[in-house]
């Protein structure tokens, strides 16, 4: 080691000698386990987020899956009734053409709504 002129070994700043002595350990020790508390509430959160994400998605796919049960008799009823040369203003027809429009509608509108409702 090299020293100054008087010989004496040079000055240690007093921050260095007590983080090498280890007289700061129970702070960091308490910064350590507050950190860690963070770290775990934040994983729970994430973890709880995806939870709701996936549900959302599942309840989503399943009141498609509905409606689309509900509007394929309708669907087919006016297929049907195309195909087989009837006239579009029947009254079957014409209730199984408004059913697919205003079902679609009322869906995409509950959609809107759930979604705003969520961003609130």
């Amino acid at each position: 080691m090299s020293g100054d002129a008087s010989g004496k070994p040079p000055e240690l700043p007093s921050d260095l000698i007590s983080a090498l002595s280890g007289r700061e350990a129970n702070r960091e020790r308490a910064v350590a386990h507050r950190t860690r508390r963070v770290v775990l509430s934040s994983l729970g959160l994430m973890k709880e987020q995806r939870l709701d994400r996936s549900r959302t998605r599942g309840v989503a796919l399943a009141v498609t899956l509905v409606v689309l049960l509900l509007i394929a008799p309708l669907l087919w009823e006016a297929t049907d009734s195309w195909i087989a040369g009837e006239h579009l203003g029947d009254p079957g027809t014409e209730l199984s053409l408004w059913a697919c429009v205003v079902c679609p509608t009322l869906l995409a509108a509950a959609l809107v709504v759930g979604w705003m409702k969520h961003r609130s």
